[in-house]
């Protein structure tokens, strides 16, 4: 009995301390399960939320973002460190459409935030299932370049804090409709790179 609830309490202590370990990783290494962001929901603060990752939050040297902290104050958690965004292009090409530029205008000011100074993005393009794989495949990742791009030229974010990729059709979020607009999404992913 003794042996077998020792057993038990190292085990629950082992995934405990794993959990608590790698927060970051297990975010990031789960699904779409959030909605895509869209509309009046993409906001400067809400990308910054859902962006931000545990570790140091404020890039080396940089102090304009410290504010003491006040006593009772409790940390705010960290996000998933992701966000699908919907970001609508002309039909099977990689051009943005003003919609979207106004959602990537957005997202590029909480790139630049303190909060997430530190960190850099895979931008991933993700394709509906209609039509050649292959193709999906090569469009998505001319979307998640095309993205990549804009953020860079008009927002200034330096070209290496963003990693184009291409998804295709791979990770749909809706599995029953397949031209569902969900799954013509850019999902950016925080990473430490």
């Amino acid at each position: 009995m003794t042996i077998k609830l020792h057993l038990q309490c190292t085990a629950a202590l082992v995934a405990a301390c794993s959990l608590w370990v790698t927060p970051a990783v297990h975010a990031q290494k789960s699904g779409d399960a959030a909605p895509v962001l869209q509309g009046s929901q993409v906001t400067e603060d809400a990308l910054v939320d859902a962006l931000a990752i545990e570790g140091p939050q404020v890039a080396p040297g940089a102090t304009r973002g410290f504010r003491p902290a006040t006593p009772g104050d409790k940390p705010k958690p960290y996000g998933p460190g992701k966000a699908s965004l919907l970001v609508t292009f002309v039909t099977g090409a990689a051009e943005l459409t003003d919609e979207s530029r106004s959602v990537l205008d957005k997202l590029a000011k909480a790139m630049q935030s303190d909060t997430l100074a530190g960190l850099s993005f895979l931008v991933e393009g993700h394709a509906d299932a209609r039509g050649d794989a292959q193709r999906n495949m090569t469009l998505s990742l001319a979307r998640a370049e095309a993205v990549s791009a804009y953020l860079s030229s008009a927002h200034g974010v330096l070209p290496e804090r963003l990693k184009p990729v291409g998804k295709g059709s791979t990770e749909p979020m809706n599995t029953t409709r397949v031209d569902a607009p969900e799954n013509r999404r850019v999902t950016i992913v925080s990473t430490r790179d």
